[in-house]
């Protein structure tokens, strides 16, 4: 090997020790947990709320967050469509507020004829003035709750929901199982149609819209059984929902107990919430509950035996982005005890959304991940697939061809010397 061609190894070990240095990202996949919890504190953010200037803004972030820390799984592409289904519902509660009323405003934009019911069906009102007020209304409280699913549409393209089955409780890994499968339907389902599509499109098929819908729901339907199946037999393959003999007295201990529990949390969740009810049935009753419940699904637990391989473990990204979801819900809760008025905006009279600092750090919070995350281990980099297929390694000055036939000197030099 000559000088040239060690000084280029050497470039290239110094250029490969720099990009795995201290100060390096190293891509991995973030604990589902993480990701939960922050998609649950931006979806609780957008609970508190009506005004539209922070709900959109939350939407953007969570689409920024999602399109910077997506990967390459199937369930990252399941994101669009919980845009265009929180804007489906968005329109529904419009035409909702048009066709059932809502109030009487004073802008009316249009008179529409209005339905007579009888005596029966008094305070339902069909069609009539369509007021500017009536339509707000419609729009803010349509916006929430688009806002609080796309951010757990967020949760489900960023998080892995068969890691997310080792996370749950062995008291819960039936329910969790089930849970897991009905998170997997909505990104298994976009896949399939996206490939369906594709395999129209290689045989020529034009058809778009709904002509093209009875081509795609069938096969749609046919893959989504296939997998069903052969989901069901790998699962029962594995042992999913095999438990041990466990005898009927602690079956019936055990169930009074997570039910007890869960009772009782529901009761102190309500003392809490009732300034008016007993001082018991507040916060002493919802530790009580807590403490039963955990209780019997610690006992629950033990029955179900299950080995892991590769746990995952909280590290301190995974902390930083579920405290910027829980940071998030906390700053919003503060802001609309400050301001409330400005967190829900009357639509009667009409005013201007407003925003308040509390709210616009709560939003800069929520976007953090983007950043703070580690990058998603991909396949394959963006620029490289980019650049098409790496090209073949150069051999050294020196080296012996491909073929297994030496080199002239070194075949001079097996000869007893040059002639």
């Amino acid at each position: 090997m000559t000088d040239r061609s060690i000084h280029q190894a050497e470039m290239s070990v110094g250029a490969g020790q720099r990009s795995v240095g201290p100060l390096a990202r190293l891509p991995r996949a973030l604990h589902p947990g993480a990701w939960w919890l922050w998609a649950l504190g931006l979806a609780t953010a957008a609970s508190h709320t009506t005004n539209p200037l922070p709900l959109g803004l939350l939407v953007a972030v969570a689409a920024l967050v999602v399109v910077r820390r997506r990967g390459e799984a199937p369930w990252a592409l399941a994101f669009r469509m919980y845009l265009v289904l929180g804007a489906v519902i968005v329109a529904m509660r419009v035409v909702f507020r048009i066709v059932f009323g809502g109030g009487q405003g004073e802008h009316v934009l249009i008179r529409l004829p209005e339905i007579p019911l009888p005596a029966w069906a008094a305070g339902i009102r069909l069609f009539g003035p369509v007021a500017a007020e009536q339509l707000l209304g419609g729009f803010y409280d349509g916006l929430r709750l688009a806002t609080m699913l796309v951010c757990l549409g967020a949760a489900n393209a960023l998080a892995n929901p068969k890691r997310l089955l080792k996370a749950v409780p062995g008291a819960l890994y039936a329910v969790g199982t089930a849970v897991v499968v009905a998170l997997s339907v909505a990104p298994q389902l976009v896949e399939s149609v996206l490939r369906v599509r594709r395999a129209r499109r290689l045989r020529g098929a034009s058809g778009r819209g709904v002509r093209a819908l009875r081509g795609i729901a069938l096969p749609v339907l046919a893959d989504a059984l296939d997998r069903s199946l052969a989901l069901a037999a790998a699962m029962d393959s594995r042992g999913y929902g095999r438990t041990p003999a466990v005898p009927a007295g602690q079956r019936a201990v055990t169930g009074a107990l997570v039910l007890g529990g869960l009772v009782g949390v529901c009761a102190g969740t309500y003392g809490l919430l009732d300034a008016t009810g007993p001082g018991y049935l507040g916060l002493p009753m919802l530790l009580v509950g807590l403490s039963t419940a955990v209780t019997g699904m610690l006992l629950a637990g033990r029955r179900v035996r299950r080995s892991r391989y590769r746990p995952d473990h909280w590290r301190g990204a995974e902390l930083l982005v579920a405290g910027c979801g829980v940071g998030a819900a906390a700053l919003t809760v503060l802001a609309g005890s400050v301001d409330p008025e400005l967190l829900y905006p009357p639509v009667s009279p009409l005013t201007w959304p407003e925003l308040t600092p509390l709210v616009l750090l709560a939003v800069l919070v929520a976007a953090a991940p983007a950043w703070l995350a580690p990058p998603p281990a991909l396949a394959r980099p963006a620029a490289a697939r980019d650049a098409g297929p790496p090209p073949a390694p150069r051999a050294p000055v020196g080296a012996a061809p491909a073929g297994g036939a030496g080199h002239p000197t070194s075949s001079s030099h097996a000869q007893g010397g040059p002639s």
